[in-house]
């Protein structure tokens, strides 16, 4: 039996789509806080007495939270097309918070590894949740720029937690700024349960089409595709949807780019504060060099993305991974003045926060509300392999001492990867988009087909 649309709602006020998305912007900025605290307490890790650390411990206990959201992207961004946006996102944050509070609080290196990688599972399943939502309340022809405009709060979290760091490592510890991860538990959860609504898409998937509909038009959200007939596939098959046909192929290499955006968001955001220092610049210099990163990712990637709207993602973000790889091998050679040495940061993090941001923007327009959380779960859940192997491997690479060329011209090797990969997604014609319409889950939207 067909599900039918009620009639239409009676008009509304609108409510504003914008502030879903600022909440969603809220829950990325503790996980760029999570992410570039790390970074900064690493020399205070190990110069830490009691636990007596070594560069590939800190290294491996840092990639422990990646491990997690490795696993918790995955799995919640696959929960979450089965219970909702809204309670995912809520319970993610909720639990994420409470075990930064016991990261800070841990007395051994085992438990405060234990801690790191509980943490991650919540944290892994924010992005894929935030990143739905805010394709789903934007409009086609803003999605890549609102999608970046949120997950800019990646950034600003990094650079909150540079500046905290600067002003307050010293006085409060490592573990002092660590305990600043818990704010969102009572920052942001509670707003959240308030002001957070559900995804019309999953709603529409489920069968509640009428509330559905009624959020539409609350928000002035384009309309709903097509309800769903008698026939079509179940939900449960949306990994068979994406791990098949011409949708396996562009799985893979969504993943694969994921892995070298990760490599160089973790892998930097870890380990630059560190590498600075062996280039002879003070650590009160190197937080500055992070601080400038995430400045760069944060305006780098709100005029790349209206270029991706514009001209499509891949060329855009193909550029990104680009200038990240020139400006690492340019600083490697220690031949540039400071002012270009501050240039080139700010262009590595564009090009390394920027193109995963990218990367983030072109899967969620390229399949569809029905599979979209999901397809978000795998690509970041596959890429927390690059930023696991990232922040250990940074720590084997600081161990070796290999001189500062090799400390940064390496992962300029993830960044001509990534070109490649973005280059290689295949495009689906509008004849290919509809014969995916036929598989499970169900249909694709019209994006899938624009500027691929």
């Amino acid at each position: 039996m067909a599900f039918q649309s009620p009639a239409s709602p009676p008009v509304r006020p609108h409510k504003s789509a914008a502030a879903v998305i600022f909440l969603c912007f809220l829950a990325i900025v503790f996980d760029g806080y999570d992410l570039v605290v790390y970074g900064a307490i690493v020399p205070k890790l190990l110069a830490y007495e009691p636990w007596g650390l070594t560069p590939v411990q800190t290294g491996a206990i840092g990639s422990y939270a990646l491990a997690g959201m490795f696993i918790g992207a995955i799995l919640i961004g696959y929960l979450t097309d089965i219970v909702g946006r809204r309670k995912i996102m809520m319970i993610s944050i909720a639990s994420f918070s409470v075990l930064m509070l016991l990261t800070a609080w841990a007395p051994t290196p085992e438990l405060f590894g234990l801690f790191r990688f509980l943490a991650g599972l919540g944290l892994g399943g924010v992005i894929p949740t935030a990143i739905a939502l805010t394709v789903e309340f934007s409009k086609t022809n803003r999605r890549n720029f609102n999608n970046a405009l949120m997950f800019s709060g990646y950034a600003v979290g990094g650079v909150l937690a540079a500046l905290l760091s600067l002003a307050f490592l010293p006085a409060l510890g490592f573990q002092g700024m660590l305990a600043l991860g818990g704010v969102p538990l009572v920052a942001v959860v509670p707003l959240l349960f308030k002001f957070l609504p559900e995804s019309p898409a999953f709603l529409a998937v489920k069968g509640d089409r009428a509330r559905a509909e009624r959020i539409v038009a609350d928000y002035g959200l384009e309309p709903l595709p097509a309800a769903r007939v008698e026939g079509d596939a179940p939900v449960a098959g949306r990994f068979r949807t994406l791990l098949t046909g011409r949708l396996l192929g562009a799985m893979i290499l969504f993943c694969l780019a994921g892995v070298c955006g990760q490599t160089l968001v973790y892998g930097l955001n870890t380990w630059l504060p560190q590498l600075m220092v062996i280039a002879k610049y003070s650590l009160a210099s190197s937080l500055t060099f992070l601080l400038t990163v995430n400045i760069g990712a944060v305006v780098g990637v709100l005029v790349s993305s209206r270029l991706a709207d514009r001209f499509g993602p891949r060329p855009v973000t193909a550029t990104a991974f680009a200038s990240s790889g020139i400006a690492l091998v340019l600083m490697g050679t220690g031949l540039m003045p400071l002012p270009v040495m501050y240039l080139l940061v700010a262009v590595v993090g564009f090009g390394s926060v920027g193109a995963q941001i990218l990367v983030n923007g072109f899967v969620a327009t390229y399949f569809s509300g029905a599979t979209r959380a999901t397809a978000l779960g795998i690509t970041l859940g596959i890429g927390r392999i690059g930023a696991v192997l990232a922040i250990s491997g940074g720590g084997v690479l600081v161990a070796a001492s290999l001189g500062n060329f090799i400390n940064f011209s390496v992962w300029a090797i993830a960044a001509a990867i990534g070109v490649v990969a973005v280059l290689a997604v295949p495009r689906l014609s509008s004849a290919a988009a509809a014969g995916a319409a036929a598989a499970p889950p169900g249909q694709h939207s019209s994006s899938t087909t624009v500027h691929h």
